[in-house]
C-alpha cells in the first residue's frame, strides 16, 4: 500500500481567492491525491488534524546570498537551506557575488553540485553579468545559460559602465536571460551608510540619497527597454523608484521588480543607539517610503518578494562601529512569521497576496512549475499556526548568522510543518 498522510480540518491559501478554502488534504507518496472536505481516511494512513492552522504552497525566494563559493564562515549552501526550511520556503535562486564570484559554467556547474549534495531543497544560481562582478568586461554568459543560469546579476554592485551592460543585455536577450539589476549610482552613495537625511545627519553617519538609487534605476530600465531584454529590478526601496516602475510597466516594458520584507516595515527610524543588525544596502528609507511600497505591493506593482537574505559573522556585525560594518540582513527565517505578524494579521494584506508574490510569481520568474494545493500537484506545502509565536533565538535559527533585527524578539505566528514531495523536511511544532 502506498503511505498516505490524510491532513484533517486545513484551511488552505490560494494565490487566486482571498478566502481560505476548507477542506482535508490527502497525500499519497510525493503527491496530494484528494482536497475536499469529510474525506474518507484511507487504511493505514497517518492522520493529522490541522484545525486553526494555515496550508499554502511552499515558498521561493528569488533572492538568497548563501556565500558558497567562499565565505562558509557565514553561510553555507547548507546552512542557507536548512534556514530556508525553517521559514517554510522550499526553492531558492542564489546570488552570484561569492568567492570567486559565479562568473563561468564551471562555477555554476560547483555551486549546483554542492547543493545537490547538501541540499535538501532545490536550489538554483545566478551568474554575473561582468567577470568578477568588476564591471571591467562581460562573464562567460553563454556558458552559464547552457549550464542552466536564467538570470545574470552583478547583485551588491551595479554596473556602473552603461555601454557594457547594454552589451550584455543584448547576449542575455539571444539567451532568453533575465537581467537583475542593483540599482545604485556609486558617485553619490559614496561612503553612506544609511539613509541620507536629517536622522543620518543627526546621527553623523554619512548618507545614501534616495536619488543614488532612482537614477540608476531609471536608467537601467531605459537601456532594458531600448534593448527588449527582460530587465528586473532588486529590492527597491524608494516610492518614487517605484513609481517609475509603474510608469514603465504602463508602457509595456518587460521590466519585473522585488520588495524585500524589512524595507515594508523597518525604516530610518528603527536606527537607534548605532545597531548594526539594521544596516543595508539599499538602506531602510522613511515611514512614508514604507507605507507607499506596502500599497505598491498590494495594487500588483511588485511582482515579487524576496528577503535580500544576506549574513554576516557576528564579529563583523556587532564588533564593529555603524559605518565599518557590513550591509545586510538575514531574512530566510522571519519572512513569513513577519509578514503575517505586520501585515496578515492585522488585515492590510491577505494570505492570497502573501501566496502569490512569494510563491506563485517568484517561481513563475525563475521558470519553474508553480505549485499549488490541489489534486495531482507535488504535495510542497507549508503548515503555519496563526495563534502560536516564534521566539528567534539563536538555538531556533538554521542559519550561521543571526544579523536580524528579530534577535531574541517574539512574532506572532510559527512555521510547524514543511513538506516536499511527500516527505517531511520540518515537523513536530504543535501538531
Amino acid at each position: 500500500m502506498i503511505d498516505s498522510i490524510l491532513f484533517r480540518n486545513a484551511r488552505i491559501a490560494r494565490e487566486d481567492s482571498p478566502k481560505l478554502a476548507e477542506g482535508d488534504v490527502l497525500v499519497e507518496g510525493a503527491k496530494i491525491v484528494a482536497v475536499e472536505v469529510g474525506l474518507k481516511t484511507p487504511e493505514g494512513a497517518r492522520v493529522i488534524d490541522l484545525a486553526g492552522k494555515i496550508m499554502m504552497p511552499g515558498l521561493f525566494d528569488v533572492h538568497v546570498h548563501v556565500r558558497e563559493p567562499g565565505r562558509t564562515d557565514k553561510e553555507s549552501i547548507h546552512t542557507g537551506t536548512e534556514a530556508a526550511i525553517n521559514g517554510g520556503v522550499t526553492g531558492i535562486l542564489a546570488m552570484p557575488n561569492t568567492t570567486p564570484a559565479i562568473d563561468s559554467a564551471s562555477l555554476v556547474r560547483t555551486v549546483l553540485d554542492i547543493a545537490a549534495r547538501e541540499s535538501r531543497i532545490p536550489v538554483m544560481t545566478s551568474g554575473c553579468i561582468t567577470k568578477g562582478r568588476l564591471g571591467l568586461e562581460m562573464a562567460g554568459i553563454a556558458g552559464m545559460a547552457d549550464a542552466g543560469v536564467v538570470m545574470i546579476t552583478d547583485d551588491g554592485d551595479p554596473v556602473a559602465n552603461a555601454q557594457l551592460l547594454r552589451l550584455s543585455m543584448e547576449y542575455a536577450r539571444e539567451f532568453d536571460l533575465i537581467v537583475a539589476s542593483h540599482c545604485e549610482t556609486k558617485e553619490l552613495s559614496g561612503a553612506g551608510a544609511m539613509n541620507e537625511g536629517k536622522i543620518s545627519y543627526k546621527h553623523g553617519i554619512p548618507g545614501i540619497p534616495a536619488i543614488s538609487e532612482e537614477i540608476c534605476l531609471d536608467r537601467d530600465i531605459r537601456i532594458g527597454q531600448y534593448i527588449g531584454c527582460h530587465i528586473h529590478i532588486q529590492h527597491v526601496t524608494t516610492a518614487r523608484g517605484m513609481e517609475t516602475i509603474r510608469k514603465f510597466k504602463n508602457e509595456g516594458v518587460k521590466v519585473t521588480c522585488e520588495v524585500a520584507p524589512h524595507h515594508l516595515y523597518f525604516n530610518e527610524t528603527h536606527i537607534i543607539d548605532y545597531d548594526t543588525h539594521y544596516k543595508m544596502n539599499p538602506p531602510l528609507r522613511t515611514p512614508e517610503d514604507n507605507e507607499l511600497l506596502l500599497q505598491g505591493l498590494i495594487e500588483g506593482v511588485f511582482d515579487v518578494i524576496a528577503t535580500d537574505h544576506a549574513p554576516h559573522t557576528e564579529f563583523e556585525k556587532q564588533q564593529q562601529d555603524f559605518v565599518s560594518a557590513p550591509f545586510g540582513i538575514t531574512g530566510l527565517e522571519t519572512a513569513l512569521p513577519s509578514l503575517f505578524h505586520y501585515f496578515i494579521k492585522t488585515g492590510r494584506f491577505g494570505w492570497d497576496l502573501l501566496v502569490k508574490r512569494y510563491s506563485a510569481e517568484p517561481r513563475r520568474l525563475a521558470r519553474k512549475e508553480v505549485v499549488s494545493i490541489a489534486p495531482g500537484q507535488a504535495a510542497e506545502l507549508v503548515v503555519f499556526d496563526p495563534e502560536a509565536k516564534t521566539l528567534f533565538s539563536r538555538d531556533f535559527m538554521k542559519s550561521k548568522s543571526v544579523n536580524t533585527p528579530f534577535l531574541d524578539k517574539e512574532l506572532d505566528g510559527r512555521v510547524e510543518m514543511v513538506m516536499l514531495n511527500g516527505e517531511f523536511l520540518l515537523e513536530g511544532r504543535g501538531v
